[in-house]
């Protein structure tokens, strides 16, 4: 049979998602380790910004292909195991950037905080599925969503303040810090996060360690997550200076209007997990999310909108992509145990969202030219064209898994 969470008292399962939306924020939060201390790594080893961008390309690049791979891990030796490697990572990273003496340090340390990153997806996926009753999964994810942008935003408050402070190496050793109170705090609640045993594979769906790339409907989630995320890469690296140059918006204001993106899809989610759990439509509540998403891109695009408006086009936009982050969890789900069974959750998991790395790597090499050619307002359709065909890629994925559910 299927593996699916049994059933869980409320208690149980609110303390499955707290503990693994805690190692959630955790991961985000060593996605920041390194931008903030930009200006103090730049004059110590008298870098440029194309050298210091280099460190997070090399994030991106070793946790997406880290993150296709630890699913296997994952349904090898289990979630927690895995999980807590990638905690005891992330805080090793730290003590490498302290350590620096040169740029090669640095992408050393780049590299393994992105090693250490790229279990997160597969194993938090897999226990949340594994562990909490299917009524919840909704709001799982949708913790699980908030718990990652408190990460990000927490990281820049601490390594900055800690930065002015001590230095930028003691905000290395603040990092690590911050991975071992982590480590400590899941290690000492693995019982409650135990997941050995719990993989069972449907009957005529195992095919294989690699049967899961066979699926279509796998593919289909990939380039999903590619192209959502490749819209928010492209707004999150270029947003302000589009909206100063293209708009006349003061760079603050400009600013502002990211900000209220990232708080937009941060009430989004909040809203989007009392959805996610309803019906077997979940590709229709992503397509109408992602909508509201791309109209507002074009609004942006075409100028048709009054400079003031920036700001709230952008909140709706963020609220529209949040909105669609829980119900994109659950139709990853349901496609997941329809082509292959909770055995493979790991697997698809991490192969399914090693696409949001890809996207937010190749988000800055698309779109700067158009950014360097003064081409700002084409950046803005790109990102509504990136919502649309994720608009359809997400039917795709509907439309498939509830065909597998009816053979």
């Amino acid at each position: 049979m299927a593996a699916t969470a049994p059933a869980a008292s409320l208690r149980e399962d609110a303390t499955v998602i707290s503990l693994v939306g805690f190692a959630h924020g955790t991961s985000h939060f060593f996605h920041f380790m390194l931008p903030p201390l930009f200006p103090w790594i730049m004059a110590e080893f008298t870098l440029g910004f194309t050298q210091a961008g280099l460190t997070m390309s090399v994030f991106f690049v070793v946790s997406g292909v880290g993150q296709a791979l630890a699913g296997f891990v994952v349904d090898r030796v289990g979630a927690l195991r895995v999980l807590i490697g990638g905690i005891a990572l992330l805080s090793l990273s730290g003590l490498v950037l302290a350590s620096a003496t040169g740029f090669p340090m640095l992408l050393a340390a780049a590299a393994v905080a992105g090693l250490g990153n790229s279990v997160f997806h597969p194993a938090d996926f897999t226990l949340i599925n594994r562990r909490v009753s299917p009524s919840r999964l909704g709001h799982a994810f949708s913790v699980h969503g908030l718990s990652g942008n408190l990460g990000w935003a927490a990281a820049p408050v601490l390594m900055i303040a800690v930065a002015e402070a001590w230095g930028w190496r003691a905000s290395g050793v603040a990092a690590s810090l911050v991975g071992l109170a982590a480590l400590a705090f899941l290690s000492a609640n693995r019982r409650r996060l135990s997941d050995a045993g719990e993989a069972v594979a449907a009957p005529g769906k195992g095919g294989g360690t690699f049967a899961f790339l066979a699926s279509p409907v796998v593919w289909m989630c990939f380039v999903f997550f590619f192209l959502t995320v490749m819209a928010f890469g492209a707004l999150q690296n270029f947003a302000p200076a589009i909206f100063e140059r293209s708009h006349g918006l003061t760079l603050a204001l400009a600013t502002s209007g990211l900000t209220a993106y990232l708080l937009g899809s941060a009430a989004g989610t909040a809203t989007g997990g009392f959805f996610a759990s309803r019906g077997e439509h979940q590709d229709r509540k992503v397509a109408l999310a992602l909508t509201v998403a791309a109209l507002c891109a074009v609004a942006l695009a075409t100028g048709a909108m009054p400079a003031w408006t920036v700001v709230a086009l952008m909140g709706v936009m963020g609220f529209g992509a949040g909105f669609s982050g829980p119900s994109r969890d659950m139709l990853v789900r349901r496609a997941a145990q329809r082509s292959l069974g909770g055995a493979a959750f790991g697997r698809v998991y991490g192969f399914v969202y090693s696409g949001i790395d890809s996207g937010l790597a190749l988000a800055p090499l698309v779109f700067g030219p158009f950014m360097d050619a003064g081409r700002f307002t084409q950046v803005l359709w790109g990102v509504a064209i990136l919502q649309c065909l994720a608009i359809g890629a997400a039917l795709a994925v509907g439309g498939r898994s509830r065909a597998m559910a009816a053979t």
